[in-house]
């Protein structure tokens, strides 16, 4: 099975400034991940940007380098103009990693492509893991995502997903018997899809909860997602995550 991967990069970030250039280890962040991509089974890695510093840090490492339009609103329609620029197959399987991801196991990127490439009538494919801390329901920066019986999203949430009426009043800490389970930003398309959702309506829900991926199911597509088979590692959206993975990568 052959897929391709896109890592999507931008310079400006509310919290990080510049995210994708940090120094982790004597390497910028980006080249991390990149390095995590080349690690998968891709036969392609792409790093797609709207800034220059960006795509100068990247093709100094010797990536591949896409330069795309200012004004996507996500990293998904990022992707959208970098398949249409290169002229992918609508069948090719293209898996967007993000550019804040270092540690990333190339194991998920390969288990990400497999899922997608199993189900057919997915739009999309992505990972969940099991919360195991109470404190990460309730945390915004942790998206939950709930799911049907067959492992479709029914949707993503910051705010805590199932809400348990009665559970959470009584401070009994989270049920065996309801497991939460936290989304793993790692998306599966395949190239014709990225076209279409371009092409869709962005909806309120992806604009108050800043998330992308609500656009697909406000508009009815199908996100499979499965269980990771190990951990995703650490990635970076805030300062402490910074010197975490900075500890981390340099150990």
């Amino acid at each position: 099975m052959s897929f391709k991967i896109i890592i999507p990069a931008r310079y400006a970030s509310s919290r990080l400034p510049g995210k994708p250039l940090l120094d982790i280890g004597g390497k910028p962040m980006i080249q991390h991940v990149y390095d995590r991509a080349c690690e998968s089974d891709a036969d392609t890695v792409i790093i797609a940007t709207d800034d220059e510093r960006i795509a100068a840090s990247a093709s100094a490492f010797g990536a591949d380098v896409c330069m795309t339009g200012v004004d996507h609103r996500s990293g998904t329609d990022r992707l959208a103009e970098v398949a249409q620029t290169r002229r992918f197959a609508d069948d090719d399987i293209v898996i967007n990693v993000q550019g804040d991801e270092p540690c990333l196991p190339a194991l998920l990127i390969n288990q990400v492509a497999a899922d997608l490439a199993q189900h057919t009538e997915a739009d999309m494919a992505s990972l969940f893991s099991r919360i195991q801390q109470e404190k990460q329901v309730f945390d915004p920066n942790v998206v939950k995502v709930v799911m049907d019986g067959s492992g479709y999203a029914l949707y993503f949430s910051r705010a805590p997903i199932p809400w348990m009426r009665d559970h959470f009043n009584s401070n009994a800490g989270l049920p065996p018997e309801l497991p939460h389970y936290r989304h793993i930003g790692l998306y599966g398309y395949r190239a014709s899809f990225l076209k279409h959702y371009a092409e869709l309506t962005p909806c309120l829900l992806e604009t108050e909860e800043s998330l992308e991926q609500l656009r697909a199911l406000f508009h009815g597509k199908k996100i499979h997602m499965t269980e990771a088979l190990i951990s995703a590692g650490h990635g970076v959206d805030t300062e402490a995550d910074l010197l975490a993975v900075r500890k981390i990568l340099t150990e």
